[in-house]
């Protein structure tokens, strides 16, 4: 017998047994081949490549679509055609207005040096100090599309091509206004590329859904139905442009579309690393937040590791990916420490080290369960002492508030900062009107189905191969006493100890091979799956996070195209999708209508008045203080100095905020008018809105402050004060129904 000779050659040899008995997994592969082969011949590569080109023109359609949409929705909502330069820059508040800000200076420098130098070296934006704003802010799309316009316009000017049309509009009771629309305004420019970027989104949302429906259009089809049906829920692009998320989403997408493909690879190339890391690089690059997003997506891919669904060389592709990406942000952030102090940084170290030891892991503990155990609390364990300790080394804090917020929501700790994000909807934890609303489009029952065949799929995979290996051993077992009761009757031959030893490595090296490269069926199917729980996770606990859930969850609905996992013939799949599509029709197209049917007109001729002020009657050195929305519009259309902005991810900006912000405490006067004096402050922006209103109980700003200064409880605020009687302190210089500005006056000694 065959098997019987092997035996004997190696004279009972422990390696030469396991050999051996490695030929039946060896012809169970090589029959797997000649069936792949056998279906590929069934299928051949023209027709494939065929689907494939079909695949890539559907998806630059549904990418154009998209980008119409979300433009036409835009314009729709402000009538931004009609909109003067100075009305444009009052449509983005908060945040954007910040953002648009640096690219304006980019383009409105004298040269492109000076621009990026004051950018750099900025001293108008946190007064007096001078910070780079591309080390704090995440400012490189704005870098990039401010050189961008600079070599366009230099261009078009050059060669005398008209690039935009202009005309004055009239707004009746208000002065009229000179707008311009066409891709040489600087707004146009801006915002089109922007909605370019995001059509191009929805091209890769295709193509991700046709490949993790094993290459079927079907796959494509409901992914971006899905999409466009809870379009509100997905993005909000269309109606706040400049926010960083416009620009990094779709690289995040990319960026999974990735390292699904290289999950899904037998044999993946290392060049996949690149791809992946470039992708997460430039996901990285204009988002502060999106190494929490990577956090969740290194957790997921970890687990698949656990469960031995990817062995060590498939996890290496995507450590190695992100450690570079994270590296090349470091070096592109001028040495963010943010980045560096993040838990991301911190799982990645310990997720490589535990990858990089698995050898020595697993000959100390053998056990499946004890391993997953073992493996898990260290990574949890290294990820936080790692985090603490290289924090503690730096003294760095900026990202201590995310933690306060999700204490403050499982618990009855609050502060200042706390309340000014809990008090904010999107900051509340998801509400059930969003929940009900995916119901009714069936997005979420169609991604519960999805998990419930997945599990019992895996289930059944792990119990069938837990089967086969119990007889797989029980053959060895009869075997290897068969062979040995015949060699004991053989005279033994002695092996060299060098040969022994070649061949204990050459054993040992085809093991660590084999666990290298070891892997389950559907691999890239979980981690999807375990990628959409840790984004639902997020979404339920800060409903502003849902912008990560929904646009998986529509990922994940394209696994109902794939052949092999609604296994059923093709004929009742295809009907149980159209089924599927035609129920979730009946709330989607109410959702599009209700989006096509938002109609318009921007207009806020207060805030208006106040900056025209500023520009016509203040001195280019003041130094303003105020709400942040405000000072955002205040640096953007006046170009004049603030003190605080709404770029709240630093320390050092919370506190300034705090202070600002003691206007609308209870103390006295002289109190709040000391601080904002050692501030700086000239001007001060006090707003009627801030010192009345109330989202909900607890929420009002002077109620925030009495969590701070209990001894102050019951008195009259202060911005109440000011606003009725601002003297001595304060002087009042304009004032309309919404803004009262306030002259800060030296004085010395007085109480109020």
């Amino acid at each position: 017998m065959p098997r019987k000779q092997a035996a004997k050659t190696t004279e009972g040899n422990d390696i030469g047994i396991k050999k051996s008995h490695k030929s039946k997994s060896a012809n169970k592969d090589a029959k797997s081949n000649r069936k792949e082969q056998k279906s590929a011949s069934r299928n051949p590569s023209k027709g494939w490549n065929n689907w494939m080109i079909i695949a890539v023109i559907i998806s630059l359609f549904v990418g154009w679509l998209h980008g119409t949409h979300i433009s036409t929705m835009f314009e729709k909502d402000r009538h931004f055609s009609h909109l003067s330069s100075l009305e444009r820059d009052l449509t983005f508040r908060t945040e954007m207005g910040l953002y648009y800000s640096y690219y304006k200076t980019v383009i409105q420098a004298p040269t492109l040096m000076e621009g990026v130098s004051m950018i750099v070296y900025d001293n108008i934006t946190e007064f007096p100090s001078t910070i780079n704003t591309l080390k704090r802010f995440n400012l490189y799309p704005e870098l990039i599309l401010g050189v961008a316009y600079r070599i366009f316009d230099s261009i078009t000017k050059a060669n005398k091509i008209r690039t935009m049309d202009c005309w004055t509009i009239n707004r009746g009771e208000l002065p009229p206004v000179q707008s311009c629309e066409g891709f040489g305004d600087q707004h146009y420019f801006y915002i089109t590329n922007i909605f370019f970027l995001n059509g191009i989104m929805l091209s890769i949302y295709f193509m991700y859904g046709w490949y993790l429906a094993g290459e079927s259009l079907w796959g494509g089809v409901l992914c971006v139905v899905a999409l466009f049906f809870n379009h509100g829920e997905c993005t909000r692009v269309m109606w706040t442009p400049p926010l960083r998320e416009s620009y990094a989403m779709p690289f995040l997408i990319l960026e999974m579309f990735l390292v699904t493909r290289m999950l899904k690879s037998p044999h993946p190339c290392k060049s996949q690393s690149i791809w992946i890391g470039l992708a997460a690089f430039s996901f990285m690059l204009p988002w502060q937040f999106a190494q929490f997003a990577l956090l969740t997506q290194t957790a997921a891919v970890y687990a698949l590791y656990l469960l031995e669904f990817i062995g060590s060389y498939k996890i290496k592709i995507l450590l190695y990916a992100q450690i570079a990406a994270l590296g090349g942000n470091f070096v592109f952030q001028f040495g963010n420490e943010m980045l560096l102090t993040s838990f991301y940084a911190s799982s990645l170290v310990a997720i490589l080290c535990i990858v990089l030891l698995e050898s020595r892991i697993e000959k100390v503990v053998q056990n499946f369960f004890a391993k997953v155990i073992v493996k898990g609390l260290t990574w949890a364990i290294g990820t936080l002492v790692l985090k603490k300790a290289i924090a503690a080394a730096l003294f760095i804090a900026d990202d201590a508030h995310i933690w306060d917020i999700l204490k403050s929501k499982f618990s009855t700790f609050n502060n200042f900062h706390t309340m000014l994000y809990t008090c904010a909807k999107e900051f509340d934890f998801i509400d059930l009107t969003t929940l009900f609303g995916l119901v009714k489009t069936l997005l979420i029952p169609a991604n519960v189905l999805i998990c419930v065949i997945v599990a019992a799929k895996c289930l059944r995979n792990e119990y069938e191969a837990y089967k086969a290996k119990k007889a797989a051993d029980s053959d060895n077992t009869n075997e290897e006493s068969s062979e040995s009761t015949e060699e004991d009757t053989k005279p033994v031959k002695r092996i060299p100890p060098r040969r022994q030893k070649k061949m204990a490595a050459a054993a040992v090296a085809e093991e660590e091979s084999q666990v290298a490269f070891r892997s389950k069926p559907h691999a890239e199917i979980v981690y999807n799956i375990l990628q959409m729980f840790a984004f639902t996770l997020m979404a339920i606990m800060i409903m502003r996070l849902k912008l990560f859930m929904t646009p998986v969850m529509c990922i994940v609905t394209s696994i109902l195209a794939n052949r092999q996992i609604l296994t059923v013939s093709r004929p009742k799949r295809d009907a149980f999708l159209v089924i599927l599509l035609a129920m979730s029709c009946v709330q989607g197209f109410q959702n599009l209508a209700k989006q096509w049917n938002i109609i318009g007109e921007f207009e806020n001729w207060p805030h208006e008045q106040l900056l025209d002020h500023i520009n016509m009657h203040l001195p280019k050195e003041a130094v303003f203080a105020g709400a942040m929305p405000t000072m955002a519009s205040i640096k953007l259309s006046c170009d004049r100095a603030i003190v605080n902005h709404p770029h709240y991810e630093d320390a050092g900006l919370r506190e300034r905020t705090k202070k600002v912000y003691s206007m609308y405490s209870r103390r006295p006067l002289s109190v709040v008018h000391q601080t904002i004096t050692d501030m700086g402050v000239t001007h001060f922006v006090l707003e009627d809105s801030w010192c009345v209103r109330k989202t909900r109980d607890g929420c009002q700003m002077p109620e925030i402050w009495d969590l701070e200064d209990v001894e102050f409880r019951g008195r009259k605020p202060a911005c109440a004060v000011a606003r009725k009687n601002p003297e001595p302190y304060f002087t009042e210089v304009f004032k309309n129904k919404v803004y009262t500005l306030l002259k800060v006056n030296e004085v010395k000694g007085k109480k109020n």
